[in-house]
Parts: structure tokens; sequence; C-alpha cells
């Protein structure tokens, strides 16, 4: 009797999983979430395209020769979800966080990317979202500081002050 309860009360518990549909959208939908001081905003990929797009061929130290970047400015994502002046900390999937301050942000960098060469970015291709500048545009982009802010994996944003 005390085999059939056990499994009976196994079988409850075990009930919510599999009450889950299977073609249930998963909240992966959503790639970035962006916090202000007013509440946060998620971006899913149709969103970000929604956003004007960039794009630019660039080489950084994490991948071999030139690769095509495409994306959304920062600053255009960021005045979209509300936030212009003072400073973020990005965040990624990891808990790696980075402080950019706006004024440090201009109309050509940096993008939040979520294409590499055309396609979309998946988590083991540091994406899905990752902030990147072009490093071969200007010497003034190849700074440590603008290596350590290019975070990769890039999941929210949070308005830092």
């Amino acid at each position: 009797m005390n085999m059939l309860r056990s499994a009976a009360i196994a079988a409850v518990s075990l009930a919510p999983l599999c009450a889950v549909p299977v073609h249930a959208s998963p909240a992966s939908d959503v790639l970035m979430t962006v916090t202000t001081s007013e509440g946060s905003r998620e971006y899913d990929l149709a969103a970000l395209q929604a956003l004007p797009q960039t794009e630019f061929t660039t080489s950084t130290i994490w991948t071999e020769g030139e690769q095509e970047f495409g994306g959304v400015l920062l600053s255009d994502l960021l005045e979209d979800a509300g936030i212009t002046e003072g400073s973020i900390m990005a965040t990624a999937i990891n808990d790696y966080a980075v402080q950019i301050p706006l004024d440090e942000v201009d109309d050509i960098a940096p993008i939040v990317a979520y294409h590499l060469n055309g396609e979309t970015m998946s988590v083991r291709d540091k994406g899905p979202l990752w902030i990147v500048y072009p490093y071969d545009l200007s010497v003034d982009y190849q700074t440590e500081i603008n290596y350590s802010r290019s975070i990769w994996q890039l999941d929210r944003i949070v308005q830092a002050d």
C-alpha cells in the first residue's frame, strides 16, 4: 500500500511538468531585457530588427580574419528603451558585466550584433547578442576598455545612473 501511495504522490507531483504543451513558445524567444527606472522592456529578434539596422566588417581579437557584423546601434537601442544619459550596465548570460557611459556611445559604435557573416548567432558562437565595435575603422576603437566592453552572450542592460 505504501508503494502505491508513493507512486500516486510521484505522479501528482510530476503532473505540472507533463501539463506543459510540447509546442509552447519558450521564454528564450526574449533575447534581452533592458531595465530603466520606469520599468523594463524585452526585446526578441523581431523587435531588434524593427530598429534601424547597421553592419560593418572588422577583425576582432576573438575571431579569425574579417567578420561581418549586423545589428542595431547601441545608441538606437537605448533611445528606444528610454535611456539617453548616464551609463548602463551590460550583462551576459554568465553574469559577466561591464559599465558603459553613454557619452562614449556614438552614432557609429558600438552595435548590438545579432548577425555574424549573415547568420543569426547562437550562444555557442558568442550570441545571440554581442556588443561589437568596428575595431579596424580606428585605433580609437582598439582599446582595452572597448575590448572589455565587447560583451558577448549579452542578455540584459540596466540603466546604471
